[in-house]
């Protein structure tokens, strides 16, 4: 159970932030030069594995566990909530979904606009492009694997969940040669914010010593409830969205 806890957040919610970062790479690769473009890549993927084998095992082995999991679950309950009050914006029609097609065609045409790629040797915009959009998407990534690798004391699974979706996203992009529009983003976003908020929620109680009935089993409970209220959240917003729609339209047809 443990290792189902970290490997599966991880691996959902690395899959989010891959796809993103993979726009990314495919707009500097298509547009300038794939090999600083891949070199870029290859430095962010080290500089983010250093990320999370210093922080993940210094947090393991110096924190105790029940302060480690009050403080975990603090920043999951706030992370997660970010998450899941854009993805419920987005579901309600409130904030426009993300459209990673759109994302790319914005890259590109901006991409284009730099001076033009060297005839040898490095093309520094292709690597630093590069270099930044995976590190700055795959903080988020090691943020989640250590923070569940090491409160489930899984950091192994979590990180090997973590690599398996950049290993699918990768392989699937590298056939395609595309942007990855059609994966259903924006439901999981809903789906890593109802764990993060549901995991948080379980870590932190037990940091100050509540002892969930059933224990494991209550995330069960607890991520039916968070649920429950997003889905009514998510009502909430969209009904509120109808009467303003409404007089928009009947006021353009005048």
């Amino acid at each position: 159970m443990q290792i189902v806890v970290a490997a599966a957040p991880a691996f959902v919610a690395s899959l989010v932030e891959f796809v993103e970062a993979l726009t990314i790479v495919l707009a500097v690769g298509v547009t300038r030069q794939w090999r600083s473009t891949l070199v870029g890549v290859a430095t962010a993927a080290v500089a983010l594995a250093v990320i999370v084998g210093v922080f993940g095992t210094a947090i393991v082995v110096l924190v105790p566990i029940a302060v480690l999991r009050v403080v975990v679950g603090g920043f999951l309950l706030i992370f997660g909530l970010q998450w899941l009050s854009k993805a419920i914006l987005r579901a309600a029609g409130a904030r426009a979904k993300h459209d990673e097609a759109a994302i790319f065609d914005r890259q590109v045409a901006r991409l284009r606009s730099e001076a033009p790629v060297p005839a040898s040797g490095m093309d520094w915009i292709s690597f630093t492009v590069a270099f930044k959009g995976v590190l700055l998407e795959g903080l988020e990534v090691a943020f989640i694997v250590v923070t569940f690798g090491a409160s489930a004391g899984q950091l192994g699974p979590a990180v090997l969940g973590a690599a398996v979706a950049g290993v699918i996203v990768l392989a699937v992009g590298a056939v395609l040669h595309q942007p990855l529009a059609r994966v259903p983003e924006n439901g999981l976003k809903f789906a890593v914010g109802l764990m993060l908020v549901t995991f948080g929620t379980f870590w932190a109680g037990e940091g100050v010593g509540i002892a969930w009935p059933g224990s494991d089993a209550v995330l069960l409970v607890l991520l039916a409830a968070y649920l429950v209220v997003s889905l009514a959240g998510t009502w909430a917003v969209r009904s509120q969205l109808v009467p303003a729609r409404i007089p928009a339209a009947a006021a353009a047809k005048e």
